[in-house]
């Protein structure tokens, strides 16, 4: 604690210094994080049902990283990482918050899942809390999912919180009334990702009249669960839907359904709300004249949902989704952009991190940066400056642990990416899979027969690392059934299959209703 108050003064003073002499101007930094976008749910990514100008136009204006990864298959860990610029292994928070671990799973799998840290760690110094000693307004909207009381916004560095608590999906759901204890109810139907993002437009708004720079994170609960639109969407999406669909909409992938198409009404109509919102951000970012001085970085915590919770979208190319541990579970949208230093429609190949932006954020403001705490992220403002600079260390190491089930099918497993091969090490029989991702993103053809010295080399690359972080693992139930999990996992092949497939071609009836309290937003 003693070296963390000595840090924060230090930049305080650093700060203070250059305000001063304003010899570098701090620039503003707007944060958009999305809650279980797939990196296919854009038009600029490759989807050609959900209509995304907004974003499109986003990535397009500044540098689009074409690697870009969260730092988990679920949301949790993946926010720490971005807030401590840490991997989950080292911070400890490997799972999303709430869920079961130990002697807690129930779920009858051979594994027990490993416990993990349940809050956001009190004596780590986050992103906002390095901006805030260095003179930043600092504002949080939306979905927080990293502790409760006394692990809030507030308590990390955020001098104003719109929405964010301990749970990881919006309570009263998408349209108001909210049932949030931190964001007071709009007009019965009011939108909550407008709403989110027009009070982050008038923060933005407010800031333009001040002289301090401000940190401004916008963290949707969209596109999460419980999937909700208005019904002119929803007729909007099912009118273009594409035809009829040939076959399955859903295959079996080792152990849950997986969604093949994107073709979902409701999600369709979120995505275009999420756009929405985006574009309402944007214009309070034009119309406040600091454009120029005001780094924007677009990004999401873990993959699509295409598989598990509402089995809502489809992330092909990419194998997987959410919870997952191949691409569609990691691969995100990945932009930044900042006119002083990036070029539109500039892009860059090297695999980046949600761990990277705090080291990027600090460098890009002239602060010092903090590599007792960033560890395991680094600055990308090299990359930002010139994409096709050769960097130091761009076959870095990166590492996902993963040491649960996944609500969506996902196995305990670690992973390393390094250069252009990954590989994923599963716990429960220590066997690996390798894949070649520049010729084989779909994670189709396993290497690890036909390159047994590669698999051992980067086996223990990750083994090292995990060990040097004292990662936890998960460890067998002694109560396991066999015969009883293949039971289980027979129904869900046949049984919730066919239920799934009823279920997705009914969005498309025409007299398809919805959950009644849901139907209207005053937002379309």
């Amino acid at each position: 604690m003693i070296r963390r108050t000595t840090w924060l003064l230090c930049v305080w003073i650093l700060a203070t210094i250059v305000s001063a002499q304003d010899a570098i101007p701090h620039p503003n930094v707007v944060l958009i994080l999305v809650d279980d976008l797939g990196l296919h749910d854009l038009s600029i990514e490759g989807s050609t049902f959900y209509r995304t100008p907004n974003i499109d136009g986003l990535a397009a204006s500044g540098v689009r990283f074409t690697n870009g990864y969260a730092n988990c298959q679920v949301c949790s860990p993946s926010r720490a990482s971005l807030m401590l610029g840490q991997f989950p292994a080292r911070h400890g928070i490997t799972d999303w918050i709430g869920a079961a671990w130990g002697d807690n799973w129930k779920r009858g799998d051979a594994l027990r899942p490993a416990k993990y840290v349940d809050r956001l760690p009190a004596d780590e110094t986050t992103l906002a809390e390095a901006l805030t000693a260095a003179g930043y307004r600092t504002f949080f909207a939306g979905k927080w999912h990293l502790g409760g009381e006394g692990s809030s916004p507030t308590d990390h560095g955020f001098e104003i919180n719109l929405g964010g608590h301990h749970r990881g999906s919006p309570p009263g759901g998408y349209f108001s009334p909210y049932r949030n204890p931190v964001l007071e109810d709009g007009p019965d139907g009011e939108c909550l990702t407008r709403r989110l993002a027009r009070d982050t437009a008038s923060f933005i708004q407010e800031q333009s009249r001040a002289p301090e720079p401000y940190f401004a994170m916008l963290s949707f609960y969209a596109v999460h669960g419980p999937i909700q639109t208005t019904e002119s969407l929803w007729q909007k999406y099912r009118e273009l839907a594409p035809d009829a669909i040939e076959g399955e909409r859903f295959i079996i992938d080792r152990t849950l359904p997986v969604r093949q198409v994107q073709d979902n009404p409701i999600y369709a109509g979120m995505m275009e709300t999420l756009d929405d919102a985006v574009g309402d951000v944007l214009a309070a970012i034009d119309a406040s004249g600091q454009a120029e001085d005001t780094i924007v970085i677009f990004t999401a915590d873990n993959g699509g949902v295409s598989s598990g919770d509402a089995f809502a979208t489809c992330n092909l190319p990419l194998r997987g989704g959410k919870g997952r541990q191949w691409e569609g579970g990691i691969r995100e949208p990945y932009y930044i952009r900042f006119p002083r230093l990036t070029r539109a429609g500039a892009h860059s190949d090297v695999p980046v991190t949600g761990a990277d932006l705090f080291p990027t954020v600090l460098d890009l403001a002239g602060l010092p940066l903090m590599p007792q705490n960033h560890q395991d992220g680094r600055s990308l403002k090299a990359l930002l400056a010139d994409p096709m600079t050769p960097v130091d260390g761009s076959e870095r190491p990166l590492v996902w642990h993963y040491p649960h089930y996944g609500n969506q099918g996902g196995e305990p497993s670690a992973i390393l990416r390094l250069g252009d091969y990954k590989l994923i090490h599963y716990y429960l029989d220590r066997h690996d899979e390798l894949y070649h991702l520049p010729s084989d993103v779909g994670e189709t053809h396993d290497l690890a027969m036909e390159q047994p010295d590669r698999v051992e080399s980067m086996r223990k690359t990750l083994m090292d690392y995990l060990s040097s972080v004292n990662a936890r693992f998960p460890e067998p139930d002694p109560n396991y059934d066999a015969a009883a999990d293949r039971l289980r996992w027979k129904k869900t092949h046949t049984e919730r299959k066919r239920s799934l497939e009823r279920r997705a071609a009914a969005y498309l009836e025409s007299d398809w209703q919805p959950n009644d309290t849901w139907w209207g937003s005053t937002f379309d």
